[in-house]
């Protein structure tokens, strides 16, 4: 067995291929810089644990909106792959949404709220896990069909554009914002958190929903899980900030007219993101301490400590 310390991952960031990525996605040069110090301990924690389980690993990767997850998730996969051949995966949890017309089902037999995607109870989490299982496989030798929701249709696309996946997968990086999140205890559904909460759903019936479906099939989804990380954001203001800054950038990236485009979704995306306010702050509570690791982040957006088993 080869133990790979994490020199080999730190020169990987450093790499003209990881160099290349980080322009690409437009990253500031900082960010291969805080990969170096802040993720190679765990790309080498990453590849002892497949080494040592002689089968794929599931890692899951949980991070507020706007955190920088998704690009985390891509950015540990290429270190792994260029420093050790590890063959990585990464698939996000937002890609196993409900269809439109099974929440639009929802929304009419349970709560209004159900219709907007994102909160525990408005994912397929039969299909989460017969993918997983399939993608675990260690004796798959097709390839697998993985599932797509269009955000901008707000629906799963068609199966017949799903990307497939190559079977002897060694690392899966499942991510997203609700990912290894533990539920609340009863009493904290009593007092709304936010406007949202408030004015549209006084009688906790959405709130209970969710926590109730985060507190069964989802943690049942989460035991499967080999290892959690979670970047943990400042506070939860640092939330809407991030997420219109993702917003302005796409805004731009589409019609070439960021402050018009932002300004419009300003008070759409406040209201979007109280939805999740609730966990969110619930997260950022109780994931450090639960959590295998977690890493930090600044106000400024950037790495800026680690820690937990995974980094020892």
């Amino acid at each position: 067995m080869i133990n790979f310390d994490p020199d080999v991952f730190a020169a990987a960031t450093q790499s003209d291929e990881m160099l290349l990525l980080q322009q690409r996605e437009g990253l500031p040069a900082h960010y291969l810089d805080d990969l170096q110090k802040h993720v190679t301990p765990l790309a080498a924690a990453l590849h002892h644990k497949i080494q040592c389980s002689g089968q794929p690993v599931l890692l899951g990767l949980n991070g507020c909106q706007g955190s920088g997850k998704s690009t985390l998730a891509r950015f540990l996969a290429r270190m792994l792959h260029i420093g050790a051949k590890t063959k990585c995966l990464v698939i996000s949890i937002d890609d196993f949404y409900l269809k439109k017309s099974e929440r639009q089902q929802l929304a009419r037999d349970v709560h209004p709220l159900l219709i907007t995607r994102g909160v525990p109870g408005t994912h397929d989490l039969l299909l989460a896990e017969t993918t997983l299982s399939a993608l675990l496989d260690p004796d798959r030798t097709t390839d697998l069909p993985l599932p797509v929701f269009s955000k901008a249709d707000d629906d799963r696309c068609p199966a017949n554009q799903w990307p497939a996946a190559i079977p002897a997968i060694d690392l899966v990086i499942f991510e997203g914002w609700c990912v290894g999140c533990p539920p609340q205890d009863q009493a904290s559904l009593d007092n709304p958190v936010n406007e949202l909460e408030r004015n549209e759903d006084s009688d906790k019936v959405w709130r209970t929903y969710v926590n109730t479906a985060l507190s069964n099939e989802y943690q049942h989804l989460f035991r499967r899980l080999d290892l959690l990380v979670t970047l943990t954001a400042p506070s939860f203001d640092s939330v809407y900030s991030w997420r219109r800054q993702q917003e302005r950038q796409l805004a731009e990236s589409v019609t070439g007219q960021p402050e018009a485009s932002a300004l419009l979704l300003g008070q759409e995306l406040q209201r979007f993101i109280q939805h999740f306010e609730r966990l969110t702050r619930h997260q950022l509570h109780t994931l450090p301490g639960l959590a295998d690791g977690n890493i930090t982040l600044g106000k400024d957006h950037r790495m800026v400590a680690h820690s937990g088993r995974v980094f020892s």
